[in-house]
């Protein structure tokens, strides 16, 4: 695809300033930007070198001027960029219809304008909506519901009964719908507890490559609409997660988990089980949380506390070692044997 710049800036509701013409037809970071590209700068570093880059054409968020480059300015370049990658590089389109390969309930219902690609297997009673997209090898349980424009890459499976609203995408290897974690322990052996629930999906979920949502034991895990799950996710049986929230890769939740809306969840985090996280939650990188966490906290550490007390720890732990040092002076200082003032065990 190529464009000029106002045509650019014309679709992006930008103001241009500069030669109008110019034809754009790619976009790359400043430093391996090319003539014909469009790069873009979202503070003062990045105009710099963008200015300094062979970019024919710069996206800027202020009232940068450039005698040599043309701008495109915009009220936030990483969202124009978002906007400008999506033109320069739209998604395959996918011709309506049935590969000859999948197999397909004879009860099954699918919309004419979906796409069912080869190898995949959709199960009785199953609906499929408007434009939707199964690009191969994916599975589709018995009487699970897929909404409008939902795409699905390769080798995705999903339980029966799950149920995944419009717009959603869901990436190659993820689970959606398998057993829930649960046994009770009887005369000496886990009993498994059958896990009889169903998966929800809001509208916009988009989820990464190798995710698994447990269906729940009885009623449903959720997952709340616009949320967006990374690669590499666990989340368990009877899970509710809010709208808006971001889970980011090898996040692990425990059962029963409520999580509000517009909360973040970093790398590697793990909650335990039957807790409640609140709206607009930070949890940061690796930190375990085993206990509720009200609304617009921010958290950090195993055990997760604020993250302002967790900081102070940290820096309290890194002055140990002179610490340390400092009371075996004191002691000898003192006459005291080392430990002298320690309770005992």
């Amino acid at each position: 695809m190529q464009f000029t710049t106002a045509e650019i800036a014309r679709l992006l509701d930008a103001e241009l300033q500069g030669d109008g013409s110019v034809v754009l037809t790619g976009i790359a970071p400043a430093d391996s930007a090319r003539a014909g590209d469009l790069t873009f700068a979202e503070n003062e570093l990045y105009f710099k070198r963008a200015e300094a880059s062979a970019a024919s054409a710069v996206l800027v968020s202020g009232r940068y001027t450039s005698a040599t480059k043309v701008l495109i300015r915009v009220a936030n370049a990483r969202v124009a960029l978002a906007k400008a990658l999506s033109l320069f590089y739209p998604e395959k389109n996918f011709a309506p219809g049935i590969h000859p390969t999948a197999l397909v309930a004879d009860s099954a219902r699918i919309a004419a304008s979906a796409y069912i690609g080869p190898y995949c297997v959709i199960g009785a009673n199953a609906l499929i909506g408007e434009r939707t997209v199964l690009e191969g090898a994916d599975w589709i349980g018995e009487g699970s519901c897929l909404g409008d424009d939902v795409f699905l890459f390769p080798n995705v499976t999903v339980y029966p009964r799950t149920r995944i609203g419009n717009r959603v995408r869901v990436h190659a290897g993820s689970v959606i719908g398998s057993d829930g974690f649960g046994y009770v322990l009887d005369e000496g052996t886990h009993r498994k507890i059958p896990q009889v629930g169903h998966v929800e999906i809001g509208d916009d979920v988009e989820i990464g490559a190798n995710v698994t949502i447990d269906r729940g034991t009885l009623g449903p895990t959720r997952i709340g609409r616009g949320t967006k799950i990374d690669n590499l996710v666990q989340i368990a049986h009877n899970v509710s997660i809010g709208e808006n929230c971001i889970v980011v890769a090898q996040v692990g939740i425990a059962g029963s988990t409520q999580i509000g809306n517009y909360t973040t969840l970093a790398g590697q985090v793990g909650l335990a089980g039957h807790l409640k996280i609140g709206n607009r939650v930070v949890v940061e990188a690796q930190s375990g949380v085993m206990r509720d966490i009200p609304d617009g906290q921010k958290v950090l550490g195993t055990p997760a506390v604020r993250d302002t007390d967790a900081k102070r720890q940290l820096v309290a732990i890194q002055h140990l070692p002179e610490l340390l040092k400092r009371v075996s002076a004191l002691e000898k200082k003192l006459g005291l044997k080392p430990g002298a003032n320690q309770p005992d065990p």
